[in-house]
């Protein structure tokens, strides 16, 4: 490495500045950076790196400072959490079910009469490998649960 300096010098270089060269310019580091990933990560934290660098057009190495020095997140794999209904919620159900039973039995309902629903927030994304499972959470922030 010495070597090579002190060539380039008896050549006549002046400075050690590094020399122009080909390939990704490195990204500044700014406030609207920050805030951009930041935003990219809240609108799906489902993505990935590659995700992020088609979004934002930065670097993978800024971006990886940016989630992990400065907005202090990690991506971990979200926890499966089996929805379980207590005693008392399988009873009302099962009330609502005979009583709308009753109304189909004796004509009062018809079939296409029937609506149901329920208060599930569902992501329009299939559920793969582990690692499609993994959300970027903050510092302090548990896993994520499906």
């Amino acid at each position: 490495m010495v070597k090579n300096w002190a060539k380039r010098f008896r050549e006549g270089r002046e400075d050690v500045s590094d020399d122009p060269r080909s390939g990704r310019p490195i990204s500044i580091l700014t406030v609207e950076n920050i805030e951009c990933v930041r935003q990219v990560i809240e609108d799906d934290p489902h993505s990935t790196y590659e995700d992020i660098i088609v979004k934002t057009d930065l670097s993978r190495g800024t971006i990886e400072r940016i989630i992990h020095d400065h907005l202090k997140m990690r991506k971990v794999v979200s926890r499966w959490v089996a929805h379980q209904l207590t005693d008392e919620q399988k009873q009302k159900r099962l009330q609502i079910y005979r009583q709308n039973l009753e109304k189909f039995r004796n004509g009062t309902w018809q079939l296409c009469d029937i609506i149901t629903g329920d208060e599930t927030w569902i992501y329009h994304r299939q559920i793969g490998r582990k690692s499609s499972n993994s959300t970027w959470v903050g510092e302090n922030e548990p896993p994520r649960t499906i």
